[in-house]
């Protein structure tokens, strides 16, 4: 045991134990003091918290360690369910979390309404459809790592589905192979058929390449067509084993076949978060089209990145076509006409390309109309005709494509009510200011725009000439505010002299603001010396000033 700390009083006095005097508040009893003689040895705790005021303590907010859910993360991904953003409130003092992405929410409420709408409320023929939507939904997905993630604009995404489900379909007809070996084998016939046709997307690249994928399409299409053994005699190889048991219902196949073409539409996503979300697809992010030369100079194979993952999207492809010959007991040739690829195409279109929400809401409203809206006859392909070229004319990024072009308008017009704001003295809108939580930002710019104001009366042309001819020399107190107010400028477009050739050549560039983005070009005018590049930098300054 420690000894106990005592104190010793002036005169050799005895030690007394070391007491402290104790005030008490309790709730509803008035104040008491006690002697320092009588206090006891152990002071009462209080019956109630001490409260001064009525403002609460301030709560510092908790970091993202502790926190569960920013933990979670995808399968074999780095990517969290949610991103949550973690802020403090300034008027109640406390934390509070906000969603910055909702869109897995979204997922979640779409595939829970798809798992149980159409099995519950839905007949037999709009099961059908149902299915026919949910395989054409994991085509549209696998084709977007074609399109969007590799950058291959490849029009053979049905022939690599229509060759595996003849392939299949022939080795179960002709050889006994099980549903379960056509699902199997599928993936594999998908693959040797990709490596083939990815062998010409090596040299060619857009329009060339679409064409010749077109062409591979129709080539599949005349083959199987003229081809006996594929059964040109009865329009399609028929006959295949399936997965739905022969004693089931004809209702009860049909939600079998629904949930297993659920489950499809569920890997399809799952692969594509796998390829899009990882090494493959960060690595041709930084390589998109135009911007190939910048990629491989950062040490990015981005060529042998697409043709990996157009490998990885044939073999999906290739097990779609073997679960499509299975559900059908066998193939037909519209897989291969050009009427399908072309309702393949006016789904992504329609949806927006690049996304999985566009491909899924493209392949619901073609096949909404097509399938579903049977009655309407020819005409529903008119009104799929119609929205595909409204989509065009209209949107730019198809239907998901419409918030973020709302936005962009909405800034526009924003910006314009600004400016004629701004032109009127007020500098700031109403509106945006409440918006503004540091009101100090707001008189800066305030200040910013006075400043500028009495600027522009200093500019004149004795000015522009005593900067030409007094480089490194003394300066009048105009032109030396003037420099300063062009100084203190933020990096982001901040003009600076390139040296093309040292000593010989000089050209005006912007910085960017941003790691990695090199510097753009802002014209082609040359200087032959720094001094009359700095005087250009300084007259694109005055132009700026003028015009702001």
């Amino acid at each position: 045991m420690q000894p106990q700390p005592q104190t010793e009083q002036l005169g050799d006095a005895p030690a007394e134990p070391a007491v402290s005097p104790s005030l008490l508040v309790v709730e509803n009893q008035p104040l008491q003091i006690e002697q320092l003689g009588d206090l006891p040895a152990e002071p009462a705790a209080p019956r109630g918290p001490l409260l001064v005021g009525n403002r609460r303590p301030a709560s510092a907010p908790s970091g993202h360690g502790g926190a569960t859910r920013h933990r979670w993360r995808y399968p074999l991904t780095r990517r969290t369910p949610l991103l949550i953003e973690t802020g403090f409130n300034p008027t109640t003092l406390a934390t509070e979390h906000r969603i910055i992405d909702k869109r897995p929410l979204w997922w979640l409420a779409g595939l829970l309404v798809l798992a149980i709408v159409p099995p519950v409320v839905g007949n037999n023929s709009f099961i059908d459809a149902a299915i026919i939507f949910t395989i054409y939904s994991a085509i549209n997905v696998t084709w977007m790592l074609t399109i969007g993630t590799a950058g291959i604009f490849s029009l053979a995404t049905l022939a690599v589905v229509g060759v595996a489900a003849y392939s299949t379909s022939y080795l179960s007809i002709y050889f006994g192979l099980p549903w379960w070996g056509m699902w199997l084998t599928g993936p594999v016939f998908g693959l040797v058929f990709g490596i083939a046709i990815a062998l010409p997307a090596i040299r060619l690249a857009g329009f060339y390449y679409a064409l010749l994928t077109v062409g591979i399409n129709e080539l599949c299409r005349v083959w199987v067509v003229q081809s006996r053994t594929l059964g040109s005699a009865t329009n399609g190889l028929f006959g295949a084993h399936t997965f739905v048991p022969a004693g089931l219902s004809d209702r009860g196949g049909l939600i079998l076949s629904y949930y297993l073409a659920f489950l499809l539409l569920l890997a399809a996503l799952g692969l594509y978060r796998m390829v899009n979300g990882q090494r493959l697809g960060r690595l041709l992010r930084a390589a998109p089209e135009r911007h190939e030369a910048f990629a491989e100079a950062l040490g990015i194979n981005y060529r042998a990145a697409r043709i990996e993952v157009f490998l990885i999207s044939s073999a999906a492809l290739g097990g779609i076509g073997g679960f499509y010959a299975t559900y059908f007991k066998g193939a037909s040739p519209s897989l291969f006409s050009l009427d399908s690829l072309l309702l393949l195409l006016a789904m992504i279109v329609i949806g927006g390309i690049g996304t999985t929400e566009g491909a899924v809401l493209g392949t619901l409203i073609v096949v909404l109309f097509d399938r579903v809206l049977i009655g309407l006859g020819p005409m529903r392909l008119i009104i799929i005709g119609a929205i595909m070229l409204a989509t065009v004319l209209f949107l730019r990024g198809g239907l998901f494509g419409i918030p973020a072009q709302f936005r962009t308008w909405r800034g526009k017009k924003q910006s314009e009510r600004r400016a004629v704001q701004a032109g009127k003295g007020g500098g700031i809108m109403t509106e945006e200011a409440m918006e503004i939580a540091d009101k100090q930002s707001i008189v800066v710019r305030r200040f910013d725009a006075q400043v500028r104001e009495e600027l522009k009366r200093l500019v004149t042309d004795t000015l522009i000439e005593e900067h030409r001819a007094t480089n490194g020399k003394r300066r009048s107190d105009a032109l030396e505010r003037v420099l300063t107010f062009f100084r203190r400028a933020a990096v982001a477009d901040k003009y600076a002299i390139l040296a093309v050739k040292p000593f010989a050549e000089y050209r005006i560039v912007a910085l960017s603001g941003r790691r990695g983005v090199p510097p753009r070009a802002v014209d082609d005018q040359a200087f032959t010396t720094p001094e009359d590049a700095l005087h250009g930098v300084f007259l694109k300054r005055v132009q700026d000033l003028m015009e702001s």
